[in-house]
Formats: structure tokens, sequence, C-alpha cells
């Protein structure tokens, strides 16, 4: 569900040094970005990093996860990412007190103003929309706060808050801003902030996954339900999969997918089986770290197809959300840095 971006090249996920970065940075968001010679020059020296440069590298993982968390999609979080970085290149940093808190509200604000956009966009979406999976790196992993909120399921219940409730939500429960911070970010006050956050968390409490998966419930879940396919076994996937199991494919019109929810184990566990003969020739299936946690990866003649990941409650499968659409697999061909 990506903008298509013309002619721009993608912007680098993860900086390799601060070198680099300077010149990423000059290249990638002044070049095409309309960041024009002059401002490029002032804020990196030249090719050197200046003080804007550098913060806006220091911060860069970090800004993303807060645009991704927000907006579910990569492709939009780096489009968001340019714009941020536009506005910051014409700040002046003597009147900046903490350029860290400085970056995330120019990006929440950003983000705010697109995931209304997003809005409009899902509404015209061909069948389920689910968020861009992300071939994450380990230590994503290792830091379970940060895993949790970036799991497809977590992800999926965000989708039910507001825009405003979604920036709060994110802002306090997973980056752990202050009230009166977050309050500058989507203009509200720090009260009525409080009163959003006490809703959205109340919200989302309600709809997320019933207690902690560890990574080896989740693998064995995996392992079972691949074997399941497999080899057609009904009964294994009816021993997997939760009564009330909901499975959502995203196809977005353009790769063959349920157009709507199917519900049930019984529906769910016949329509894989069914499904089991239409798996082209050559097709492999692998387990990788996709938003911090192991997903089913399936290859055709080694391009990435479709990202199957699950939600557990109970050691049982209750959702399973399969993302097919070409256009949000972009992100599986290398790892994505996320911070806090």
């Amino acid at each position: 569900m990506s903008q298509k971006s013309g002619d721009r090249r993608p912007v680098r996920v993860t900086v390799i040094d601060d070198e680099q970065a300077g010149a990423a940075v000059s290249g990638e968001y002044g070049e095409y970005g309309g960041c024009d010679g002059d401002a490029a020059g002032r804020h990196t020296g030249g090719g050197r990093t200046g003080p804007a440069t550098e913060a806006f590298i220091t911060h860069r993982n970090l800004l993303f996860t807060v645009a991704y968390e927000m907006l579910g999609s990569a492709a939009d979080a780096e489009d968001v990412l340019q714009e941020t970085w536009l506005r910051w290149a014409d700040v002046d940093l003597d009147t900046v007190r903490d350029r860290r808190a400085y970056l995330v509200r120019i990006t929440t604000r950003q983000a705010l103003t697109r995931l209304r956009t997003l809005g409009r966009r899902k509404e015209s979406y061909v069948g389920s929309w689910l968020p861009e999976p992300l071939l994450t790196a380990p230590d994503v992993a290792e830091d379970v706060e940060l895993a949790d909120s970036v799991s497809m399921a977590m992800m999926l219940v965000m989708e039910t808050l507001t825009p405003t409730e979604r920036a709060v939500f994110v802002l306090r429960e997973v980056f752990d801003l202050d009230y009166d911070e977050i309050a500058e970010a989507v203009d509200k006050t720090p009260a009525a902030v409080r009163q959003i956050a006490h809703r959205a968390r109340a919200h989302v409490a309600a709809r997320r996954p019933r207690g902690a998966v560890s990574r080896a419930e989740t693998e064995e879940a995996l392992d079972a339900f691949r074997r399941a396919v497999e080899t057609g076994d009904l009964q294994g996937l009816l021993d997997i999969l939760a009564p009330e199991v909901v499975l959502l494919g995203d196809g977005g019109g353009i790769r063959q997918a349920v157009l709507r929810p199917v519900v049930g184990s019984d529906k769910v566990a016949r329509l894989l089986v069914a499904g089991r003969d239409r798996i082209p020739v050559g097709t492999t299936m692998h387990t990788a770290q996709v938003n911090g946690h192991p997903a089913l990866v399936l290859r055709v003649d080694g391009e990435v197809d479709t990202v199957v990941a699950l939600r557990l409650d109970g050691g049982l499968v209750t959702g399973l959300y399969a993302v097919r659409n070409p256009e949000k697999l972009s992100y599986m061909l290398r790892e994505t840095a996320l911070s806090r």
C-alpha cells in the first residue's frame, strides 16, 4: 500500500558510520527531497556532518520506529523521515533545548498528518489491510517491550485507535515520553493527554494478546503450523488453532488472498489444507525474525511471496496474518534497525 515515489531512490534504514551518514543525509534528503544545496551544505559542512545532521543520524532509528508504529507502513515512515529532515534542516539549533524531543515532535506531527491520509486510502483498499512486515535485527527481539509493540498482532490492535490516541499511546507506552512532551507533539494540553492516554491504554488492554509469549513458544507453534500445512495434516492444524482463530490475508488486489476475515478453526484449517495444492512447485518455507518475532516466510523461485505472522493466546494460534501484497514485502529483503 505504499505510495509510488517516482524515480526517488529508497532512503537507507541503517546508517553505517558518521562520514557515510553525512553523505547519505545530504545526498538522499537534500538531493531529491526538496532541500536546496545551500541548506544541505550549511548543515553537512559540504559533506562533513554538522550538528543538525549528527542529531538526525543519532536519532534516526528512533524516529523511524515512532513513525512506523504510528503508521504501520515502512514506506510511509520513510517519507515522514524525509519530511522531518526538511523541517529539521531549517531549525535554529540555538533555540532547541532537547534535540531528541524536538525531532520526535516533528516526526509525530508529520506522522499524524500522514495517518489521516492513510485512513482515507485504507477505505478503498482491496481486502484486509495489514501492516507492512519488517525483517528485524536480532536486538529487536531482545527488547521485549519494543518487540511486543511492533508485533503484527499489536500493530493491528493500534489500528483500532484514533490517530491522536495512537500517537499518545506510542509516545507514552512505548517510548516513555512525559505528558508535557507528548502534549507539545500532538497540540493538546497535558491534562487532555493524560485522559487520552488512559482511554487508549484501556482500549488496547481489552484487545491485546493475553499474557507474554516467549520466543520458544512462538517457534514451537510456528513449526507445528508449518508441518501441518506442508503435509496437509488437517488434525494437526486443528490441534494448534484456537476455536475462534481469525485468518486475515493482504494481497492488495495484486495477489490472491482472502478478501474477508475467515473465522473459526475448522474453516481456517480446511482452507489451508485446500490451498496447499495451489502452492507453486519450488516454494520454500523458512522462519525469520519479522517485527521482532518468529514468522513464516514463503519464497517462490527465491523471491519473497508471503509472510505469515501468528498471534498466540494460551498456547494456541488465535490470529494468522498473511501478507502477500508485493508492494509491502520490500522490507523483507534487508534487516531494519528499530530503537527506543
